[in-house]
């Protein structure tokens, strides 16, 4: 209610000053956290708790990466009830993004346009900084990273880049996420095809390998985020790949280049977050569920923005969702009211747990 209040004052910013206020916040709250080391504990029921990969999610939602690009708040996020978090997009070089502005608000339409770039103080920064914070906390949540291309690098460059920003954070990941899906580095959508997204997976898998080898600790599961315009033939590629070279899971969808059906007129570039998206995500995530299912557990994101947006995710085959954009129309609490939705919504439709829920509309 509080925030109904509050978003008109947000809204009469800019939207990535109002981002950055926001977050300014969190991370104030994240400094109170450390100085008394509390480490909130993750809103949880007996029906949401669920392990993948060997990691225990208290419930299946969670922040999608892009609003906490740095990981600088990574005890906060249980205070507004995920169950999750993924931090990031980190690249391996520190790098501004684009030219501002370059993140717009669609209000007659729920939605966002971003072309940020990437912008975060690169790998080794992030690592260090993360590194420190859990030092003195543990997180009560799994904490996934999510990497990305950096912009100097090209395409023939791109998995060693990765690597190098696998091998500063991936001991800090409950699961790392290899982000080849985003519409705002040039180029980068081109390591979804099959040869070129098959040669990054390689290297990733070795150097995961190796690094477990030597910390005694195993693999980091690594997840693929994936764009939802791929076509049918492209999601089939990407689940080929992605079992050829032992990937833990799918991240379904980033953002979108379609502007269908949209009340706004804009002309603004860069990728399309918000209700817009949501049925879009649903069909790829039902696509890949029928393509990757038992293999490939997915998390479902794009255009989540109430309990039944979740449960639609959830019933079409994701295990776990995320949202980003529907807490800048909903407040920062949506987190915890989906959770707790999607309670009630397993009780009517009289099943005991969320992964009884997991692919039945497929």
């Amino acid at each position: 209610m509080l925030y109904q209040v509050v978003r008109p004052l947000l809204f009469r910013l800019d939207a990535e000053r109002a981002h950055h206020l926001v977050l300014s916040g969190l991370v104030a709250t994240e400094h109170i956290l450390s100085t008394l080391q509390v480490a909130p504990r993750p809103w949880s029921h007996p029906a949401l708790t669920q392990r993948l990969w060997d990691v225990t999610f208290p419930n299946p939602v969670g922040l999608a990466a892009g609003f906490d690009k740095n990981a600088q708040a990574p005890h906060v996020w249980p205070l507004l009830g995920f169950g999750f978090a993924e931090l990031g997009t980190v690249t391996a070089e520190a790098q501004s993004g684009n030219p501002r502005p370059r993140m717009f608000r669609l209000p007659g339409d729920r939605a966002v346009i971003n072309r940020l770039g990437f912008n975060n103080r690169g790998a080794a920064a992030v690592a260090g900084h993360l590194a420190s914070l859990l030092r003195a906390q543990r997180a009560t949540i799994p904490l996934g990273i999510n990497i990305g291309k950096s912009r100097s690098a090209s395409l023939e460059e791109a998995a060693a880049d990765y690597q190098r920003s696998f091998r500063q954070l991936g001991a800090l990941a409950d699961y790392v996420v290899v982000n080849v899906s985003s519409p705002n580095t040039p180029g980068l959508r081109d390591l979804q095809q099959e040869d070129e997204l098959s040669g990054l997976l390689e290297t990733l898998r070795v150097e995961n390998e190796a690094l477990a080898k030597e910390s005694g600790r195993p693999p980091k599961p690594l997840l693929v985020k994936i764009a939802p315009d791929l076509s049918q033939d492209g999601l089939e590629g990407v689940v080929r790949v992605a079992r050829r070279h032992s990937a833990a899971g799918l991240v379904a969808t980033n953002t979108t280049l379609q502007r269908t059906g949209l009340r706004t007129a804009s002309d603004e570039a860069g990728g399309l977050s918000g209700a817009p998206l949501r049925d879009r995500a649903t069909a790829v995530i039902r696509t890949l569920y029928r393509l990757a299912h038992p293999d490939l557990p997915i998390i479902g994101v794009g255009g989540i923005q109430s309990a039944d947006d979740a449960y639609a995710k959830i019933r079409a085959g994701a295990a776990l969702v995320q949202l980003y954009t529907g807490m800048v129309y909903e407040g920062p609490r949506l987190a915890y009211h989906i959770a707790s939705g999607l309670v009630a919504r397993l009780e009517r439709d009289g099943l005991p747990h969320v992964r009884d829920a997991v692919g039945r509309d497929a």
